[in-house]
């Protein structure tokens, strides 16, 4: 199995943020909002949002975000055919990522049910 996280897998235009962002199925916690919407591709693809109110500093933010694209990569294969969107909602670090990475999996876990239950 390929774990590469190729630009196919990634959210990139204005427009598939939107579609995502109009369809307002979202589940959320302290760390992150993720809202997700079916894609009709064979893969998964993320996007992610972190603005500067959250973390004031760019390595910040994108600290935020390469612990987001890493956890992806690692289980998009689980994911089905899904557009994600997550918004982070508080900073965390290296001493908080791995509560993080856990609040991550849970919110996906959540909309993968909510999916499955949506289409049956």
């Amino acid at each position: 199995m390929a774990y590469r996280f190729r630009r196919a897998h990634r959210l990139l235009k204005t427009d598939d943020f939107s579609s995502v962002f109009s369809l307002r199925q979202a589940r959320s916690n302290a760390f992150f909002q993720v809202y997700a919407r079916p894609n009709g591709l064979d893969h998964a693809r993320v996007g992610l949002v972190v603005g500067k109110k959250v973390a004031r500093r760019a390595n910040r933010r994108n600290y935020i975000k390469r612990c987001v694209r890493e956890w992806f990569r690692l289980h998009r294969h689980e994911l089905g055919s899904i557009d994600f969107v997550v918004r982070a909602k508080f900073a965390f670090d290296r001493s908080s990522r791995a509560e993080a990475v856990t609040a991550l999996s849970t919110l996906f876990a959540k909309m993968s049910r909510c999916r499955v239950s949506s289409s049956s």
